[in-house]
């Protein structure tokens, strides 16, 4: 399945709205404008424009992954998100999903951080487990990014974009290579020490 920009930031705020403010959802039209439009936690800030959002969820109705409500009392339709069934995940799953639609990719450790707000995972391994699920899937939703320089940890993204295409699956969590570094720099402050020693004449 591959979204639109808008629609991916649609889905991913119904989900948010969904679990973080039970209140308040489903959404009217005017509340998923507001949402779409955050400052805070969204990456890349946009802009979306009332009916830029209107097309997006009618978009994301066609697709099945949203529908219309019309509760009794309402005043205006509203809106929610059906993603369990759609893309057949759990709610700790579509929690991840949220995430990385509105922030772009994470580590393990900004995922379980910032889905706090969703959703309890109990460690690290907890979401890894999630996202192999999730990259395992027959249609996969989600990949793991290498590591670019200047990074210690690997990032995952999803995979409901126009035009994405998974590369590596996440299968497991990738090793921790810290004591690889920590090995390299005492080989190299050996050496060092070593040829102090060979310049001062203090070998044995």
């Amino acid at each position: 399945m591959h979204l639109t920009d808008p629609e991916i930031r649609v889905l991913g705020c119904l989900i948010e709205k969904e679990m973080t403010t039970p209140d308040y959802y489903p959404m009217s039209l005017n509340s998923m404008v507001a949402a779409c439009n955050q400052k805070s936690n969204r990456e890349p800030v946009v802009d979306l424009t009332e009916t830029e959002v209107l097309a997006a969820v009618d978009q994301l109705r066609e697709r099945g992954l949203a529908r219309t409500v019309h509760g009794k009392g309402d005043r205006v339709l509203k809106y929610k998100h059906v993603v369990g069934e759609g893309l057949e995940v759990t709610e700790r799953q579509a929690a991840l999903l949220a995430v990385l639609m509105l922030r772009g990719a994470q580590t393990l450790g900004e995922l379980r951080s910032r889905t706090g707000r969703y959703t309890e995972f109990d460690d690290l391994e907890d979401v890894a487990g999630e996202l192999a699920a999730l990259a395992t899937a027959e249609e996969p939703r989600v990949t793991r990014l290498e590591r670019r320089p200047g990074e210690k940890e690997p990032r995952y993204r999803h995979l409901l974009g126009v035009g994405s295409e998974p590369t590596e699956p996440v299968l497991q969590p990738e090793p921790d290579d810290r004591v690889g570094e920590l090995e390299a720099e005492l080989r190299e402050l050996r050496e060092r020490v070593a040829r102090m020693e060979r310049e001062l004449g203090l070998e044995l």
